[in-house]
């Protein structure tokens, strides 16, 4: 999944608050948790059919995402734990702020791709993409034992790689003219997190043990 400065994390009104919001993988300023269709599904919606929001995702645009279509893959995207792991980004306030995922695990090559996006506008530039990425790269180390995530943006989405090289993403190749976005192809900048550099700098942020 590619990162989005707005990881498909595919209609209420606004962002959900919940005064019982579950406890979840905190650090920082956002608490990752799992995704529940209650909670979550109507954002999702709204998210993925916002031309803002999917402005740097490959997926979004055509066809638009109709509320089955959704449905479907909100209810099948939770089945495959084993080699996807989805969270819901919240504000510790409980605030559903946006979706992050751990996609195509290889449990033996101890890898994975991740991606996230942050689909309440009012959220964007505040530095919650940065927390959930550094959420998600310490649940990857200290909960799955993984070694090395990937990661993609498109070439155009300064604010996505200018997030991931600042958790410790760094480039590690390119695809030219991978997609088709908006009237022009993009180049794909693969991007590549390893374990032990990633621990050195933010090993010690709060994080539950």
């Amino acid at each position: 999944m590619m990162e989005a400065s707005a990881d498909h994390a595919v209609c209420a009104r606004g962002p959900m608050h919940t005064d019982d919001a579950r406890r979840g993988w905190e650090t920082g300023k956002v608490r990752l948790v799992s995704l529940d269709f209650d909670r979550h599904f109507e954002n999702c919606l709204r998210w993925i059919n916002d031309p803002d929001v999917t402005h740097w995702l490959i997926v979004g645009d055509y066809p638009p995402i109709s509320r089955l279509a959704e449905k479907d893959w909100f209810e099948s995207a939770s089945k495959d734990r084993d080699r996807d792991v989805l969270f819901a980004i919240e504000t510790l306030d409980g605030v559903h702020i946006g979706n992050t995922g751990v996609h195509a695990v290889n449990h033996v090559h101890r890898n994975a791709m991740t991606g996230s996006m942050i689909g309440e506008k009012s959220y964007w530039g505040q530095g919650y993409g940065k927390a959930a990425a550094i959420a998600r790269s310490l649940y990857c180390y200290k909960v799955m034992n993984l070694e090395r995530l990937f990661s993609s943006a498109l070439e155009g989405n300064v604010r996505s790689f200018r997030m991931l090289t600042g958790v410790g993403y760094t480039e590690c190749g390119r695809m030219p003219k991978r997609f088709f976005k908006r009237g022009r192809y993009w180049d794909e900048i693969l991007l590549c997190q390893e374990r032990d550099a990633f621990l050195d700098r933010f090993g010690d942020h709060p994080f539950p043990s």
